[in-house]
């Protein structure tokens, strides 16, 4: 229900122009923050989601939130008089989170569902004013996505079908190479909206209300026949854990906020600063006594490698990032002696720490993404290469396997390797920072080569071991005296190991490369955008 604008008397007109315009202005920023209207609203609320105001209020510091176009929508009039305006669906502006300036906006959903809406300038979504603000600010930018995108309702809007691009991407692509981009997938996202959740350094979806999807479910039965739900389609299930499609989930939207703004802590505010140094208070001497214990006797058994990870690093400095995608590898950000480091690591848990597809795509992106903003790598390196077989070969594994090695070779962040057990093939190879100063260290427990022994064995001596009157014998044998030859320390005494040391010591010896390296990478600044950050 629409609310007249009061009428001024003639004397409060005369009195100028000023003093008669605030009640209007009063009113239209009372119409703004209805957004669609108390029915809608409550909508909105029935299904379990926040408006994009209260997103907003809920993720950026307290009173910080300075919006831009809030009279930015529909007027409607009873002759000269405005009787009420319904807001773009689009709320947008400058705020602050953990006391740094970011560019934020969202679709408002009680709005024509959030699609897209034009004027002389679009606010935001894909392009806009908010994209502008990050671009030209150097800006973090944040973007709070629950909308369909386009409609063709709008065919009849224009008279005409517009070609893809009229609002491109152009934009949000060169921001992917200048600020931290985020994207939270806080309702149904499709066509436009979704496209633009995946051109972001990092996102995040809410379970049990979000989804993303190129096309929705009535698109998909009409073109395939095939009938899902929005949830079977690109819930959580399909976009995080199978797809890697987004990056995270959170299990409400208040978690998602947390994440957001732990995220966002630490990324530098463009690629022309450094990553905000935070100390914890931690040791930098700490040495973990269970870190002696950790790998097992058996070269077979695997371990817990997030648990190895977290006592190397500043205590609770840990974010992982697509935990529950290409698990074989763990992707986190942390800290060391409160600088900020990116940390890749094998996981023996899965499939032996082998790197399969989801795997090397994981990696990819994370090794760009560090070295966009200054962040340096470790290696926590278990791996036995890539993995084989008929569906590892299908899947294109060596083609993403080769990728990830690829990117790495081009980072220019430093990057350290640590040896924990195993280290083969060109898996092993992607490890390593060939370009740069290549510091490696290893465990007593570590292991290298082209291949692993056992594989190896079999057939680089296949016709020895099938002449042996015990061929079973007869390779173990072999394998033995290889493995002797194998030793780390020999290794280390051809200097082709840096360094080997007490599990220990991991965390003091990192820290003070570290913080070596901090000069190294003030130097790095503002030499070049570092464009070519992919999705």
């Amino acid at each position: 229900m629409m609310t007249s604008l009061p009428t001024h008397s003639s004397e409060a007109l005369a009195a100028g122009a000023d003093a008669a315009s605030l009640p209007e202005l009063s009113f239209r920023r009372a119409q703004a923050e209805q957004l669609g209207g108390a029915a809608s609203v409550a909508r909105h609320h029935e299904q379990g989601r926040l408006t994009i105001r209260e997103r907003i209020s809920g993720l950026v510091d307290e009173g910080s939130f300075q919006e831009v176009g809030k009279l930015t929508g529909q007027g409607h009039y009873d002759g000269d008089k405005l009787v009420g305006v319904t807001p773009a669906p689009y709320v947008m502006g400058l705020a602050s989170i953990g006391n740094r300036p970011v560019a934020i906006g969202g679709e408002d959903f009680t709005v024509r569902g959030g699609t897209s809406w034009s004027g002389d300038r679009k606010k935001g979504g894909q392009g806009g004013f908010v994209e502008d603000l990050a671009h030209q600010y150097r800006l973090p930018l944040v973007n709070l996505i629950d909308g369909a995108g386009g409609s063709v309702t709008s065919i009849n809007r224009r008279g005409h079908s517009v070609f893809p691009g009229v609002h491109g991407f152009e934009r949000s692509v060169q921001l992917m190479g200048e600020v931290p981009v985020v994207c939270a997938v806080m309702g149904t996202a499709a066509g436009g909206p979704a496209g633009r959740a995946i051109l972001s350094h990092w996102s995040v979806m809410v379970k049990n209300t979000s989804q993303v999807f190129a096309a929705g479910p009535p698109v998909v039965e009409r073109s395939l026949g095939q009938k899902v739900t929005k949830e079977e389609l690109g819930g959580p299930g399909i976009a995080v854990d199978m797809a890697g499609t987004i990056d995270n989930v959170a299990t409400d939207e208040k978690h998602c906020f947390e994440l957001i703004r732990r995220y966002l802590s630490y990324m530098p505010q463009n690629v022309w600063e450094l990553p905000p140094v935070v100390h914890s208070g931690d040791r930098v001497d700490r040495c973990e006594d269970a870190l002696a214990r950790i790998v097992p006797e058996s070269r077979r058994t695997p371990y817990d490698m997030k648990k190895l990870v977290r006592m190397v690093a500043d205590l609770d400095s840990v974010f992982e990032i697509q935990p529950s995608f290409g698990k074989a590898v763990i992707t986190c950000l942390a800290r060391m002696n409160g600088k900020v480091v990116g940390i890749i690591a094998n996981n023996p848990m899965i499939y032996g720490g082998a790197i399969d597809v989801r795997a090397a795509r994981k990696q990819t992106h994370f090794v760009e993404l560090c070295d966009c903003f200054h962040i340096p790598l470790i290696f926590f390196v278990d791996v036995p290469g890539f993995m084989v077989g008929k569906d590892a070969e299908a899947a294109a594994t060596l083609r993403e396997g080769m990728r990830s090695v690829y990117v790495g070779l081009q980072a220019t962040v430093p990057i350290y390797t640590v040896v924990i057990r195993k280290c083969y093939g060109m898996a092993g190879m992607g490890t390593t920072d060939k370009n740069g100063l290549d510091l490696k260290i290893a465990w007593p427990s570590a292991e290298w080569g082209s291949l692993p022994i056992e594989g190896g064995v079999a057939a680089a001596f296949r016709k020895d071991i099938a002449s042996a009157a015990d061929p079973k014998s007869r390779e173990r044998e072999i394998e033995a005296e290889l493995r002797a030859l194998a030793s780390p320390y020999r290794t280390a005494e051809a200097f082709g190991v840096e360094e080997i040391i007490d599990p220990r010591e991991t965390r003091p010896y990192l820290c003070r490369f570290i913080d070596a390296a901090q000069g190294r990478l003030q130097t790095t600044l503002g030499q070049k955008p570092k464009f070519g950050v992919r999705p």
